[in-house]
């Protein structure tokens, strides 16, 4: 089997060690990785001294550059785009980052619109429209076949819940879905249903129950802080990407069955998630169970606490203006 994997932002703080990561998956035989600065062909040849089969190149705007990174793709990972710095909200990014994304969407749906676009760019809540608007001007969407990676959120669920109780060691065992999208209240961690459940000594606990879930919605503003303005979370951000992408991968190309992430992904035509959330929303994350088609099929979101239930609404009046953002920022002509 063949499997190309192209890497869109590739020099940056997520991007080099996400190809660093990327490159070590043994399933992928080709790693194109792109970036608007020169740098990142320095990047590649780096990266392709690491003994594993894929054949690493760089490419930059030059020579049609991301033209010959996305021909024959039939994986695209997208973290292209500004980092946030201290004081910077998701949406402070919307700006520069929007346009990245179309461009980098439009270009997608004309050199490889069946491949897998995994969208890291942030704020995810408004890009992923974003290229699905893109894609649909152009004939080529897939609701199955575009995903916002929100897997950081998931990850940081099991490792910060598993400190709150005094098992740091022990994040690797709880599994805990999130819904919602990928910014701040619009987080869920459905920490109700973790597997195995979390103990009654938390989650009876409103004041160290509220504290646990504020972390996991901001624990990108507590690295910013930590880095004073060096970076935010590139590292931790890279291997939840890369996560994501393998288990896609499995999934989609290696017959793994049986595989669940939760993704940011469409689902304006879904009725049962609509009834459940008790609102009609073009994009949510939802756990989506992955198969050689993309999306398979979304599972049922669950039965949520009480609280989670509050949190919803809360995530559900700002995810809905920050779809209309990304939608809005297509839509709408440039003056």
């Amino acid at each position: 089997m063949s499997l190309k994997v192209a890497l869109l932002g590739a020099a940056g703080g997520i991007g080099q060690p996400l190809g660093l990561l990327l490159k070590q998956n043994p399933a992928i035989t080709e790693l194109a990785l792109f970036d608007v600065v020169p740098v990142v062909k320095g990047v590649a040849a780096d990266i392709s001294h690491v003994n594993s089969p894929a054949v690493t190149t760089g490419y930059t705007k030059d020579d049609d550059g991301l033209k010959h990174a996305l021909t024959g793709a039939q994986v695209v990972v997208i973290p292209a785009g500004v980092p946030r710095k201290p004081g910077m909200t998701r949406d402070d990014l919307f700006n520069i980052n929007a346009g990245i994304v179309r461009d980098l969407a439009q270009a997608i749906a004309e050199f490889c619109p069946k491949a897998f676009v995994c969208v890291i760019s942030n704020p995810v809540n408004s890009t992923v429209p974003i290229a699905a608007e893109v894609f649909k001007a152009a004939g080529t969407f897939d609701p199955k076949r575009l995903f916002g990676v929100t897997t950081l959120d998931v990850v940081r669920s099991s490792t910060m819940s598993a400190q709150a109780i005094g098992d740091p060691t022990g994040a690797p065992k709880y599994t805990i879905p999130v819904v919602g999208g990928h910014s701040g209240v619009t987080i869920l961690p459905l920490l109700s249903q973790s597997k195995p459940a979390l103990p009654e000594s938390l989650l009876g606990d409103n004041e160290k129950l509220k504290a646990l879930i504020h972390r996991i919605q901001f624990g990108g503003d507590e690295v910013v802080e930590a880095k004073a303005g060096a970076g935010s979370a590139t590292l931790s951000m890279a291997y939840a990407g890369y996560y994501f992408v393998q288990r896609l991968i499995s999934a989609a190309f290696e017959g793994k069955t049986g595989v669940v992430e939760p993704s940011y992904v469409y689902t304006k035509d879904e009725a049962s998630l609509a009834s459940e959330i008790g609102e009609s929303l073009d994009f949510f994350s939802v756990p989506v169970e992955l198969g050689p088609e993309g999306v398979k099929k979304l599972l049922p979101v669950g039965k949520l606490s009480e609280y989670e239930a509050s949190l919803l609404k809360a995530a559900l009046g700002e995810l809905s203006g920050s779809i209309s953002k990304g939608v809005s920022f297509i839509q709408t002509p440039k003056l």
